[in-house]
């Protein structure tokens, strides 16, 4: 995982494993986290702290921008795939549709109760609303900072590996070339013609533009809101 926050990109992977720059991506530096060491599958950014999550519900927290990181508990030992930051809020999820929040900026956390049992992947912030994708289509939604959860109906029963946000906009991408999008704060979706059938394992937003990235190299790009995609 990669996020980006106060002039520092940081990235997180193997063996608590995390590595940092200060000059726009050209230079890095690595640091290891406390043990136990797991694998880190996502990062974000926050309220000027960085969280990495990964393997058997290991958590992680660095406030001087990833040159130093703490443990944080989180109660589970469940994976956790996914991260992500809004309303001062961090949220995680993870397999069995596990759903952890922290309102401390990663200091604690608390189970929030999943409307799945299905392994979740992804999860995304936007317009006050946390959106979290994953096995078999499911798509699951907080519009209370992540206390409660519902359910929202993908019409995709593919794995939806990556989530995110912009111009109002939910996207997700997944297997085969999925692609599904949102424009009400994530209660409905429509599918999207992505013209491949490689597997999208990740999505994200800026200038306007939509770019999902996967297997075989295949980069898309989209900027009609996730409408349309080359």
């Amino acid at each position: 995982g990669v996020t980006f926050g106060n002039d520092t990109f940081v990235g997180v992977g193997s063996t608590g494993r995390t590595i940092r720059s200060t000059d726009n991506g050209s230079t890095w530096s690595y640091s290891i986290v406390p043990s136990p060491r797991r694998y880190l599958y996502g990062a974000a950014f926050g309220n000027n702290t960085f969280v990495g999550v990964g393997q058997y519900g290991k958590i992680v927290r660095s406030t001087d921008n990833g040159s130093t990181w703490n443990n944080s508990t989180s109660g589970i030992s469940t994976h956790l795939n996914g991260v992500t930051f809004g309303n001062n809020t961090f949220v995680t999820v993870g397999q069995s549709g596990k759903i952890l929040r922290s309102t401390d900026n990663g200091s604690s956390w608390n189970n929030s109760t999943s409307p799945i049992t299905s392994s979740l992947y992804g999860v995304s912030f936007g317009n006050n609303n946390f959106v979290g994708v994953g096995q078999n289509g499911k798509i699951v939604r907080s519009t209370d900072n992540g206390s409660t959860w519902d359910n929202s109906t993908s019409g995709i029963s593919t794995h939806l590996y990556g989530a995110t946000f912009g111009n109002n906009t939910f996207v997700a991408v997944g297997p085969y070339g999925k692609i599904v999008r949102s424009t009400d704060n994530g209660s409905s979706w429509d599918n999207s013609t992505s013209g491949i059938s490689s597997t999208l394992n990740g999505v994200t937003f800026g200038n306007n533009t939509f770019v999902a990235v996967g297997q075989s190299g295949k980069i898309l790009r989209s900027t009609d809101n996730g409408s349309s995609w080359d």
